[in-house]
This record gives structure tokens, sequence and C-alpha cells, in this order.
């Protein structure tokens, strides 16, 4: 048995997805940004899925934006850190124009879809390898109407999606990323189909224009009175 339905949902904005920084496994919370689209995204997702079970990457922006949910299903959130982001070396902290200047030869590679070389990241493969046996773990713990929430980070997602659809993580790039506190949703394909999941929706979010939910309402950042 396992479960039916996996929604995999990203983490909200950091100060280091606002400056364009290559986050990789640096351990960085939620900006308030971040807190708001956590907050306002739980509610859209409870609305939509009723999860089994929630597990999330044990980095603090993921474990705190899966809080939110589990605070709006009234669900416990368990962590496992094979749910991290993709380990990104000494690239971690980085802006691209950085990268660009530091090593440029490297960074032109992997931005046409090549491995880093030398930067001490971690494989596609190795990332979509532990992604999907902690996903099928998981799952196959449940039962097949149930539906298990993954709350991990964007490279992640990507690469066990592609995984999942029994496509190659190394080299196919058909899936775009998602935005923060976006949602993918895979559907368990029918016995002995190939691929075993169907991927039923992809990017899903909050009803807010992207700009908005980008930079957030402007309350934010007026100033509390004394």
């Amino acid at each position: 048995m396992s479960a039916r339905t996996v929604v995999f949902l990203r983490h909200g904005r950091t100060e280091y997805n606002a400056a364009m920084r290559l986050q990789g496994q640096v351990d960085i919370p939620l900006d308030a940004v971040g807190h708001w689209q956590a907050e306002q995204g739980a509610r859209s997702l409870a609305a939509a899925h009723s999860p089994t079970l929630v597990v999330a990457s044990d980095l603090t922006r993921a474990a705190e934006t899966a809080g939110y949910y589990g605070k709006a299903t009234g669900m416990p959130v368990s962590l496992d850190e094979r749910l991290r982001e993709r380990g990104f070396g000494e690239w971690e902290g980085m802006t691209g124009e950085e990268l660009s200047e530091r090593w440029p030869d490297e960074y032109a590679a992997w931005r046409r879809g090549e491995e880093p070389a030398r930067a001490g990241a971690e494989s596609r493969a190795d990332v979509a390898a532990r992604m999907v046996a902690a996903v099928t773990e998981h799952a196959d713990a449940l039962d097949e109407k149930d539906t298990l929430v993954v709350v991990s980070h964007g490279a992640a997602i990507t690469l066990a999606i592609t995984a999942m659809l029994g496509l190659d993580p190394t080299g196919w790039r058909g899936i775009s990323g998602l935005n923060n506190v976006h949602w993918s949703q895979l559907q368990r394909s029918g016995a002995n189909a190939h691929p075993a999941w169907r991927l039923v929706a992809h990017n899903v979010g909050a009803d807010f224009s992207l700009d908005e939910w980008s930079s957030g309402p402007d309350w934010i950042f007026q100033p509390t009175s004394a």
C-alpha cells in the first residue's frame, strides 16, 4: 500500500531569496515576507488538500513553512534531513554575479545545465535519489486514499518530481521551478503503470498576483508605533 497523492510544497521567502543568493544548505530562516507567504499559502493548501502526513526538510526555512501548514490543518510535522536542498559547496551564499566573476567557466557550464565542477556541490542524481527514497518511505507507510505533503526546497523538489516521473534528473530540465510557497501534486498511476506517478498540478499557489506575492503587502514594511 502507498499514498495515492503526494504534494510538494516549497518554503517561503528568505533574505537570500530576496537578494538572489544561492542558498543550498545554508540554514537561513524565513524573512517577514516569507512568514506572510507561509501563513497565506498554508490556508490555501489546507483548503485544497487534507494531509495524512506532513514531513519537512529540517532546514529552518522549510520547517517554519511546514509549521504554518501544520497549524492550519491541525497536523504534526515530522522532519527529515533527506528533504534538504541540494548542497552547493563553496557557491552557497553567493549571487550569480559573484559566481560569474569568481568561477566564470564553471558558472557558465552550470547555467547550460551541466554539473558545477569543483564547487563541491551534490550531483543532481544524488539529490534525486535521497529525495525519492524519503518520499517513497513516507508514502509507503500510508494507505491508498492518503495524502502525503512534503515541504522542501526548489531544486530538491524539481529533481524529485523529475525522477518520480521516470525522467533523467541529470539531464532533463523540462520542469520549471516552484515559486515560494507554491506546490505541485503527483498522483499515483494505476497498477503496473510506468511511470508510477503522474504530475497533475504544478506551481499552484494562493490567490495573489505574482508581484504582490514576491514582494509582500505594503503593511509588512510599515514601521510600528512605539
